[in-house]
């Protein structure tokens, strides 16, 4: 357990340590502390938390840096945040991919850093269905769901439907299933089955299919703005192997996912510090992320990547205010 001195200490090297991205040395950690002390003494405290494992020495230096551990302790026990005043900040209510392209674009514009959004969840609900016949034996199904996005599949029927059958079963999918989730609707047909035309109820299992890989291949998108900002950083631009293990994370994107995907699942701001997880997958970077929601339900979650050496305190109120204004366009979007 570190006494007061070595908290104090470590605050303060930490906080100098992301003003300035240089190693901080004893002289200079004694006279920025506030404390009275000799930089005899203060090179002791480091010590101790070097062995620790709170901070450590570049062996090109003979300061030191804090480590993933030191950062954590930190942002959760030492981290107080200013309420900054940030620009005239609005997200107006649109389509959800223009608020999702907007608000990846602010938290990369206000932190200089990665800006990166989950699109939101969506339930696998229909609210109108269409067929249109593309040829013999291929037809177009379109799909529109609820808040209005548009999903097209085509597929290949075991007969050739006339255009005026294909109106038939979609005024009567659109009837009996407008609102459902494609499951339930998979389910009702089973059931169902019986009681429709043996060539209606085959095109209708083979849209409910096509309905729900087409959903399905809208979530868990991701998008991701800044990545250049990296470019300007000496924490990576001094390092081409950080630089390209960065640039592969983004182009990836499922570990980016994933770690998203785990934030959703957590109340307010989350901070994940590089090389205290596998879900960030090295050390040179951090994550501060917050879910957010539509109409009081959480359905994805935004963020901010760039170096552990990164002024949480604002991270943490450029997150929060982001989640805050695409939770409100999303849930008053008309």
């Amino acid at each position: 357990m570190l006494d007061e001195r070595a908290k104090l200490l470590l605050k303060a090297l930490v906080e100098r340590y992301i003003a300035d991205g240089q190693p901080v040395g004893s002289r200079t950690l004694s006279r920025s502390s506030g404390l009275e002390l000799s930089p005899a003494t203060v090179r002791n405290v480091m010590s101790d938390l070097e062995d620790l494992g709170l901070i450590a020495s570049p062996h090109t230096s003979a300061g030191r840096v804090p480590t993933a551990k030191g950062y954590r302790l930190f942002v959760d026990t030492m981290l107080t945040v200013q309420q900054e005043k940030l620009p005239q900040l609005r997200i107006e209510p649109e389509q959800p991919q223009k608020v999702i392209a907007h608000a990846a674009q602010m938290l990369s514009s206000l932190s200089q850093f990665v800006g990166v959004v989950m699109a939101p969840r969506r339930a696998s609900v229909f609210r109108h269905i269409e067929f249109l016949r593309l040829s013999e034996r291929r037809v177009l199904v379109i799909i529109v769901s609820p808040d209005g996005d548009v999903q097209n599949r085509v597929i290949f029927t075991e007969s050739d439907y006339a255009q005026s059958q294909l109106v038939e079963a979609a005024n009567f999918l659109n009837a009996h299933y407008s609102g459902l989730a494609i499951e339930q609707v998979r389910e009702r047909l089973k059931t169902e089955v019986d009681t429709l035309r043996g060539e209606i109820a085959q095109l209708m299992q083979a849209a409910v299919s096509a309905s729900s890989e087409a959903m399905s291949a809208s979530q868990g998108e991701v998008v991701i703005s800044g990545e250049r900002n990296l470019l300007a950083l000496s924490d990576f631009s001094n390092d081409m192997d950080n630089l390209r293990r960065a640039f592969a994370l983004f182009e990836q994107k499922t570990q980016i996912l994933r770690l998203l995907d785990i934030s959703s699942r957590a109340e307010g701001v989350r901070i994940f510090i590089g090389g205290e997880s596998h879900v960030v997958p090295f050390e040179e970077l951090s994550v501060v992320s917050a879910p957010y929601e539509v109409d009081g339900q959480v359905v994805g979650t935004l963020g901010v990547i760039g170096p552990t050496r990164m002024p949480y305190d604002r991270m943490i109120q450029i997150v929060d205010i982001t989640s805050k204004l695409v939770s409100n366009a999303l849930s008053h979007r008309a």
